[in-house]
């Protein structure tokens, strides 16, 4: 089963870290991408880019609005995906567990199970 790994983290959050903070951050997710690539659970991920880019839309009174930002009330911001192929939801949750923005405190991965085609998980 295909599961989508949203990572929400604090904005910012890597500005008040050393140099060598943020490279043993960053040197973390290289072992845990390189794990699950060797693993064969990896199916994709990206960063995103800052809210500052982003445009919403979304219906107000009779006509769609697209406005800059995402503008919701939130302490963490949606900051990129994974895409791993587990044989369970535990799995999926244990590789998020194990995300360096969850266990350093950073931020919060949210386990969601993508749907197929007919959309029977539903």
């Amino acid at each position: 089963m295909k599961y989508m790994l949203l990572i929400w983290n604090r904005p910012g959050f890597v500005d008040g870290m050393s140099e060598q903070d943020r490279a043993a951050l960053f040197g973390e997710v290289d072992e845990i991408m390189r794990e699950l690539t060797a693993s064969g659970e990896l199916v994709g991920g990206q960063a995103l880019a800052d809210p500052s880019q982003t445009r919403t839309a979304r219906l107000a009174g009779d006509r769609v609005e697209v406005t800059d930002g995402p503008f919701m009330e939130s302490k963490e911001q949606f900051a990129g995906y994974l895409t791993v192929d587990c044989e369970s939801v535990e799995r999926a949750a244990e590789i998020a567990a194990g995300w360096p923005d969850v266990v350093r405190g950073f931020g919060v991965l949210e386990v969601r199970p993508i749907m197929d085609e007919a959309g029977a998980e539903m």
